[in-house]
């Protein structure tokens, strides 16, 4: 056993960790330190979104790996801000800075499910058992429900017993369609998730 004092171990690790940095860098730090890296996100697919979060709408750009070959799942790896989008100019809230989470959460709901009266528990359907379900009982809804004439004879064409309420996510075209659907089926109840 060799006695020492601390200044030689010192010496004596500070000499080693020097020696195998130089060995890992094939002792030459300059052409090791000067080689260019890969931007990250320079293989992956840019798409344009806006948070589903709340009535602001920011604009978002998700990056995601996959080519979108035939048996490849496309996998978001990144989230930020749209510095184009003119609502938030690339800025996001604490919710929108953490949507990765959101999306890769095990919870997030990935189908429709349906709960019938009285069960506890809750069934997965397909898109369109779901789209075609939602459309029965409005359709159903509407012939049982909707007013053509008032006691007095005027005409009113209305629904009363269903209400919208629309996305505020959606853009100002998307809106103004949404109006014009709810309102052509006579539905008065009629608001926005922005004004909530």
């Amino acid at each position: 056993m060799v006695n020492m004092n601390r200044r030689q171990f010192f010496k004596m690790t500070g000499a080693t960790l020097a020696g195998s940095s130089l060995a890992l860098l094939g002792a030459a730090p300059g052409a090791a330190l000067a080689e260019v890296r890969q931007y990250k996100l320079t293989r992956m697919t840019e798409t344009r979104n806006t948070c589903p979060y709340c009535s602001v709408a920011c604009g978002i750009l998700m990056y995601g790996l996959g080519d979108r070959d035939k048996n490849v799942v496309a996998n978001i790896q990144h989230i930020e801000g749209d510095p184009d989008h003119p609502v938030n100019r690339g800025t996001l809230c604490p919710k929108g800075a953490g949507l990765i989470d959101f999306i890769h959460s095990p919870n997030r709901l990935m189908y429709p499910e349906y709960r019938a009266p009285g069960s506890d528990k809750w069934t997965r359907m397909s898109w369109d058992e779901a789209l075609g379900r939602i459309a029965t009982l409005l359709k159903q809804d509407r012939d049982a429900n909707f007013v053509d004439k008032t006691a007095d004879g005027k005409t009113v064409n209305r629904w009363l017993t269903t209400g919208m309420l629309a996305a505020s996510a959606s853009s100002n075209e998307v809106g103004y369609l949404t109006h014009k659907v709810v309102r052509s089926l006579g539905v008065l109840a009629f608001d926005n998730q922005a004004r909530v």
